[in-house]
């Protein structure tokens, strides 16, 4: 697995925390606990980080803290993990904080904003604009700790039997989606559901749904969509990045010593630099393969771009309107992104 060089490295470059923490930590408590994945473990990137994640921990904690990787429905469906971390069921779990609106419809704005930020604008509020904070206090409230482990670069924003010529051809599709992004399609009458990424060809296949959106490119690839619909949408809007997290049951997480804490924070700052990497290199190939399976990659013009990104602030105003949580959240963000755009404007190539 690719992971495992990276694995090397990390383990390399952050050695120094668990020597440092040796002479005093020889009679640390050793925890051996399961975590779930939300994603198949052979899939790219994202099932290569679930077990980047959970192998780094283990060798870089010399075995202090060995997690074991469990398949979705293993132990619980896949996307169904925020329950059992809270009681203890549970004792971690891999996956994206979208997958938690069940719970809080807040925690969508810590996994990926429609128009939001790339992924060096999304990291720089989690760690240093307020996002970490106030995802810790959500979380905690529910015997959860939470530590952002991984992000992903832009997805495609769908697959469709039909080429999309205007909004109109929207209507009346049955439709995958995620998050918030779902909010907004429902806006042009489409009619959304969350389906898990095993569950999605089958339902493809059979017109359970008429057309799916789910990652990036080369993840899309392992799961076939080009099988079945041959017009690819991009740019992915709703998903300019998406970030993932590792939870844990807050009491065993706070038995750990500093040590071991130390290590887990550093173990998924290595996986976030890897699965974004990762996937910044394998979207080429997997879009020229798509090409030569005749699938069209279509862009969307700039007026329904605008169009949906109107939409968007509807969907928006409507969150934080009923919800306290999310009205918090985006008036973090939505501050940060205020004082970022002057080095965005001028630090970067437009």
């Amino acid at each position: 697995m690719m992971g495992k060089t990276w694995l090397r490295v990390a383990a390399g470059v952050l050695a120094a925390v668990t020597i440092a923490g040796a002479a005093s930590d020889v009679d640390a408590k050793r925890v051996r606990w399961k975590m779930h994945s939300a994603f198949g473990g052979k899939l790219i990137v994202l099932g290569e980080g679930a077990h980047f994640a959970a192998d780094t921990i283990t060798a870089m904690s010399g075995g202090d803290v060995t997690l074991k990787f469990f398949e979705p429905g293993a132990l619980v469906p896949g996307t169904s993990y925020y329950d059992p971390v809270s009681s203890g069921a549970l004792d971690a779990a891999f996956g994206t904080p979208g997958y938690n609106v069940n719970k809080n419809n807040a925690y969508a704005f810590f996994s990926a904003v429609p128009f939001g930020p790339g992924s060096g604008e999304y990291l720089a509020w989690m760690g240093y604009g307020g996002g970490k904070e106030l995802a810790h206090d959500m979380y905690s409230k529910d015997n959860i700790q939470y530590v952002q482990c991984g992000i992903i670069a832009p997805e495609s924003s769908g697959w469709y039997r039909k080429e999309i010529k205007s909004l109109d051809d929207l209507k009346g599709l049955k439709m995958r989606f995620f998050g918030l992004g779902a909010k907004v399609m429902e806006k042009f009458g489409v009619s959304t559901q969350l389906l898990a990424g095993g569950d999605i060809y089958p339902a493809l296949e059979l017109g359970s749904i008429d057309a799916t959106e789910f990652s990036m490119p080369a993840i899309d690839k392992e799961l076939g969509f080009f099988q079945v619909a041959k017009h690819n949408y991009f740019p992915g809007w709703h998903q300019q990045s998406t970030l993932d997290e590792l939870l844990i049951h807050k009491p065993a997480y706070d038995a750990l010593d500093d040590t071991q804490k130390a290590v887990i924070k550093g173990a998924c700052d290595a996986t976030t630099m890897f699965m974004f990497s990762r996937g910044e290199a394998v979207q080429f190939d997997a879009m020229k393969f798509h090409q030569e399976k005749g699938v069209t990659i279509h862009r969307w013009s700039d007026d329904m771009l605008a169009k949906f990104e109107a939409a968007w602030q509807e969907v928006v105003a409507e969150e934080i309107k009923t919800n306290e949580d999310a009205k918090k959240i985006w008036a973090s963000l939505s501050a940060f992104r205020k004082d970022y755009a002057i080095w965005k404007d001028n630090g970067y190539l437009k």
